[in-house]
């Protein structure tokens, strides 16, 4: 599994599949990046307590229905789940996809628990030599390496706990509050790194700096940056030294970073 950038160019990575185009961890959506050539896929896990791991981004039904319904993703059946998203996939439907496919796998953690089950999902098909797993949260961080050894670790940064980057009205907020962890952030990259036993360093966009990309660099790790849709935000980690971007589009993004 290659997770550095390749003859100077970051590695493109589909969010959620390709979420500009195709509903998100989806099915169609992991296809849609796939056809534009990416080089890995991202998707986020959650559990449902009286049901298997799912696809979805978030306890909030409204999201992950695409605006179908309302309320509480892991108070429902998986039954009822597919009653407003008919296309929500299970864990296990989702890595059989990526099983009779080449392609780096970025899991995103959206559960603490039930960490044992999904190293033995990704681990029974043989793709743990190819997937990434990343996270806010250190303790799950370190079971899923203690658990398989062979998974590579990504520590996310920063937390975005009440969604502010996915709401524009709130953005000039965010880069404020950004602009300041960027200065602070290259300092601080050797603890994050060793806290969480990671290899990767997975950035928002907005605190990405040169300094950053290389004392991550410095201590053996990777730095992948999130979300990037913005042709200049796109270039600018680039420059940065950012070995992998993780974009909606992903298609755009390649042409503007392999032009």
């Amino acid at each position: 599994m290659r997770l550095e950038r390749r003859d100077g160019v970051p590695l493109i990575v589909g969010h959620r599949g390709a979420a500009a185009v195709a509903p998100e961890n989806t099915l169609a959506a992991f296809e849609a990046a796939l056809e534009v050539g990416v080089d890995a896929i991202e998707f986020d896990v959650l559990d449902l307590p009286a049901g298997p791991l799912i696809l979805a981004h978030s306890d909030d039904l409204h999201e992950v229905s695409h605006g179908a319904a309302t309320g509480l993703v892991r108070t429902s059946s998986l039954a009822e789940l597919r009653g407003v998203a008919p296309d929500l996939p299970t864990l296990d439907e989702a890595l059989d996809w990526f099983a009779a496919r080449e392609v780096t796998l970025h899991v995103d953690l959206k559960l603490t628990t039930r960490l044992d089950e999904l190293v033995a999902a990704i681990e029974s098909r043989g793709l743990a030599p190819r997937t990434v797993v990343s996270s806010f949260h250190v303790p799950s961080l370190l079971e899923i390496a203690r658990l398989a050894p062979e998974i590579a670790i990504g520590r996310t940064y920063p937390e975005d706990r009440y969604g502010v980057a996915r709401r524009p009205a709130l953005r000039p907020v965010l880069r404020v509050g950004t602009t300041a962890l960027r200065r602070a952030l290259a300092l601080r990259v050797p603890a994050m790194l060793e806290q969480a036993g990671a290899g990767a360093l997975m950035l928002h966009h907005a605190v990405v700096s040169p300094a950053a990309v290389a004392k991550a660099h410095s201590r053996g790790a990777v730095v992948w940056t999130w979300t990037v849709d913005d042709p200049a935000e796109g270039r600018r980690v680039a420059a940065a030294g950012v070995d992998a971007v993780i974009s909606n589009d992903p298609a755009a993004l390649a042409a503007t970073l392999r032009a």
